[in-house]
């Protein structure tokens, strides 16, 4: 199987890396950055340093911003070129679970929720009041009975859940900070129409949609993954494949942070994220493929400024790989 798990590292390798680096069927590459320390290595491990990058993507990596996430792609742009068949994001202080990448399947019968409306995923694993990172401020106190029904899907992207410390925003952590532990449930998959932020922590995606793999390279740290989710679930929807949650398969230790400069990092995530949903319904076409749609839908985030100029740019050199 030509599957890969893609990280990028500013630091030595870590506990997470060498327990990636040995998942059987499954091969790990580490992207480099400037702040990465010299002579990174380990076995089992392809390591992409600053050097090779600008070698291997020139074009790419030369407009990509050094010392921002997104360096990730050319992980991604590598991880494809060795023909993959799945890729997986995640980062270098999630420790995989035994069930890691266990039951990836994208085809199949799943519990669906609708809404037609963003949706707290974690209400379904957990009784805690927490809220993915992304998810709208002002719907946090929102309690609603949903309606749970089984049918055929085609899952493009699928994200698994982090125990421990998961992925929430830095107003969850300045006002409240309690680890949690989700409960082993059966997955559950949004209708077309329902969203829920997805983030870059544990996240699969399948072949036919990853184009939608790119990283918003000029917004900011805390934005740039949860963009990439909010603009992905339309394009799907239009594509006919759906967006699944399945329980906890990482244990989260969190590298250490500054909560409050990372509440400064998502403000633009607070200020736009039902305002990118509500633009790319509009434009997003089921007759385009998804890379005429993946276009389409930056073209027009960045009439409203909530991407810059930059990003059409590199994008339209990251779409010319599919």
């Amino acid at each position: 199987m030509n599957n890969f798990i893609i990280i990028t590292s500013i630091s030595r390798p870590t506990k997470a890396v060498e327990l990636f680096s040995k998942i059987k069927n499954w091969k790990l590459i580490v992207v480099g950055d400037k702040k990465t320390p010299s002579l990174w290595e380990k076995e089992n491990v392809i390591y992409i340093s600053p050097e090779e990058q600008e070698n291997l993507e020139q074009e790419f990596s030369s407009i990509l911003p050094w010392n921002h996430y997104s360096r990730k792609m050319i992980g991604y742009l590598y991880a494809m070129k060795l023909n993959a068949n799945i890729i997986a994001d995640s980062d270098d202080d999630n420790l995989p679970m035994s069930n890691w990448g266990q039951n990836i399947e994208f085809e199949g019968e799943y519990r669906f929720v609708e809404n037609n409306d963003f949706i707290n995923i974690y209400n379904f694993f957990t009784d805690q009041k927490i809220w993915p990172r992304g998810f709208p401020l002002q719907k946090i106190l929102d309690e609603k009975k949903y309606i749970l029904k089984n049918k055929q899907a085609k899952i493009g992207i699928w994200q698994q859940l982090a125990n421990g410390d998961p992925d929430v925003d830095a107003i969850y952590r300045l006002t409240n900070n309690k680890e949690v532990n989700f409960k082993s449930k059966d997955p559950i998959v949004l209708e077309a129409e329902t969203v829920c932020p997805f983030n870059s922590q544990n996240t699969f995606f399948k072949k036919e949609l990853f184009p939608l793999l790119y990283l918003p390279a000029f917004v900011t740290f805390r934005f740039t993954d949860i963009l990439r989710g909010l603009i992905a679930q339309p394009i799907m929807w239009a594509a006919g494949y759906n967006l699944g949650f399945s329980q906890a398969s990482v244990l989260q230790k969190r590298n250490p942070h500054n909560y409050l400069k990372d509440f400064e990092s998502e403000i633009p995530m607070y200020l736009n994220a039902e305002k990118v949903i509500k633009i790319l319904k509009n434009v997003v076409k089921k007759e385009n493929t998804i890379k005429e749609n993946l276009v389409t839908a930056y073209s027009e985030l960045a009439k409203e400024k909530i991407v810059m100029p930059q990003e059409i740019k590199l994008l339209s050199i990251w779409v010319k790989n599919f």
